[in-house]
């Protein structure tokens, strides 16, 4: 599904796939050309998609953990461009103060309009019993008993 497809969609079901509201996606195309605009005026080779198909692009990766394979099949992109075009998507939208993460300091702030939701990623390790000498060789006899001798 190319971006002209899903532009077509109603504003839940665009919303559905994108994971965004169309005025937030449109102030994310303005964000990406006006950096775009500033990149090229370095010189260098124009892109192949535009700046929605890109977002889109970007989009669809964030929000379905496709491969940068499948991604770049469907664009027809080599696998780094994809890389290199996605990483630059979330690194500019980083930057911008419409997007960018308050400070530690506002958010400690008491009167701060922020609400502070924090999600627990942490690895924890799982306590397991050590496996010590005495009890190896009780398993180790138990699985080969010894026949009594005879004699």
């Amino acid at each position: 599904m190319n971006y002209t497809q899903v532009w077509q969609l109603d504003d839940a079901r665009f919303r559905r796939l994108t994971g965004v509201k169309r005025p937030i996606f449109e102030k994310m195309v303005e964000i990406l050309r006006v950096a775009q605009q500033s990149k090229s005026q370095r010189g260098g080779r124009v892109r192949k998609l535009d700046t929605p198909q890109i977002l889109f692009m970007t989009l669809q990766y964030l929000r379905q953990y496709n491969t940068y394979f499948e991604i770049s099949q469907t664009y027809g992109l080599s696998e780094s461009n994809t890389y290199k075009t996605i990483k630059w998507v979330e690194d500019t939208l980083i930057k911008d103060p419409l997007f960018a993460l308050p400070s530690k300091r506002v958010l400690m702030q008491s009167d701060s309009a922020y609400e502070v939701i924090l999600i627990d990623a942490t690895e924890t390790v799982i306590e397991r019993p050590k496996k010590t000498a005495p009890l190896l060789l009780r398993k180790e006899k138990e699985a080969h008993p010894q026949k009594p001798s005879r004699g």
